[in-house]
């Protein structure tokens, strides 16, 4: 396989927390091969364990809005070991990177036996995105189904997202059971 600059896949687990301290997108041996996209991948047994790869933000400088959406993410009650579901919706300016697809639903697949509450889910992959991206903004939207006859909404953004920058409402209707 050949290096290619444009595509970072050294971040995956709790070492990829540092790994924006090397500032905007440097070409060198700090950069690999994406090693998940179009090759089978088997879902990483943790969030821990699992990769988050990057790629070169095409549009450098530009302030545009990237939004991915799960709309059947789950992970397990740490108490009960019963299923969570969620619908996940993130928003995030690019800086220099941008997130690879694959490698970020294999990220949320990895929650399926991963047990945390709502809150420390939602948390985790803002947190993971972050240290991934240094992006410019990001906001997470956690509308998780509810447990215990409760739903219970998670909600974080970095700050106020850049002037000018179009960012759509996130339009997850709240919870209304049968009414």
């Amino acid at each position: 396989m050949t290096e290619d600059p444009d595509v970072d896949s050294t971040l995956h687990g709790p070492a990829q927390h540092g790994a924006t301290q090397h500032g905007p997108a440097q070409h060198g041996p700090a950069q690999q091969d994406l090693t998940q996209l179009g090759r089978p991948t088997t879902l990483p047994a943790s969030p821990d364990a699992a990769r988050l790869e990057r790629v070169h933000n095409p549009a450098t400088g530009t302030h545009y809005v990237v939004r991915f959406t799960c709309p059947e993410f789950t992970a397990l009650c740490p108490l009960t070991g019963q299923p969570d579901f969620a619908h996940i919706v993130i928003d995030y300016v690019p800086r220099d990177w941008i997130i690879e697809s694959k490698s970020l639903k294999l990220f949320f697949g990895s929650f399926r036996n991963h047990g945390a509450f709502h809150e420390a889910c939602t948390m985790l992959i803002a947190q993971r995105l972050i240290a991934a991206l240094d992006p410019v903004w990001l906001r997470i939207g956690g509308y998780w189904y509810p447990r215990g006859g409760m739903p219970i909404d998670v909600f974080y953004q970095t700050g106020t997202p850049p002037e000018g920058t179009w960012v759509p409402p996130q339009d997850v209707a709240p919870y209304r059971g049968r009414g």
